[in-house]
Order: C-alpha cells, then sequence, then structure tokens
C-alpha cells in the first residue's frame, strides 16, 4: 500500500470529463470523471456522473448496490426525482433507468459493474 497520501487524491484540474463509454457502447449526454479506479477489479468504484438535459442510461440492475449523491441539478429514478443535495442508497440487485429533464453532476459509488437488462 502507497503510504504517501498524495497518491490518493484527486484535486479539481486533475481530470477532465470524458464520454460514458462502457463496453464499446457510447452513452450521448454523459459524461464522467474517475475518482477511484481499482486495480484489481480493473474498473472505477467512485465517479462523478454529469447528465445533459434530456440525457437517459438505460434500465439496469447493481448486483451490489450503489450510492448517489445529488451535486447539482435534478435526476429521475424510478419515477422520483432528487434535487441538489439528495441522496440515494440502492441495495443490492435495485433495478432502475435515469433520467435528467435538466441536467446534473452526481456522485456515484457502485461496488460492482452494472448488467444492463
Amino acid at each position: 500500500m502507497n503510504t504517501d497520501i498524495h497518491h490518493y487524491i484527486v484535486r479539481n484540474n486533475q481530470k477532465e470529463w470524458q464520454p460514458l463509454i462502457e463496453k464499446g457502447i457510447r452513452y450521448h449526454g454523459i459524461s464522467v470523471i474517475s475518482l477511484r479506479y481499482d486495480e484489481t477489479a480493473q474498473r472505477s468504484k467512485t465517479i462523478l456522473l454529469k447528465f445533459e438535459a434530456g440525457a437517459t442510461y438505460p434500465y439496469h440492475n447493481h448486483p451490489a448496490g450503489e450510492e448517489i449523491y445529488v451535486l447539482s441539478g435534478e435526476v429521475t429514478l424510478e419515477g422520483v426525482t432528487l434535487t441538489a443535495g439528495d441522496y440515494l442508497y440502492t441495495p443490492p440487485n435495485f433495478k432502475h433507468a435515469v433520467t435528467s429533464k435538466t441536467g446534473c453532476t452526481l456522485l456515484f459509488v457502485i461496488p460492482e459493474e452494472v448488467e444492463i437488462l
């Protein structure tokens, strides 16, 4: 384990928004910044997601659950709209789609890869 705290810090100007591409599929209107990449799992487990107005992410399953914190804007999951400052924990195997009419920025903690349904 690296004991230098600087190894674990992601500075605001250190990363740029990238298009969200998963398994070769690009999700238009959704951008991502990886905050914590797990070398063992070969995937990011903590990310920022930015949805442009009208962007959607398809119906999917979270085998290990997820945590979402809304940093700005509004996002809708299962007919419920969350706004800036709202937090959502979904338990393992919770299924839903995601949409944002106005656009939003979200902090996600995703222990395992999602399964598109």
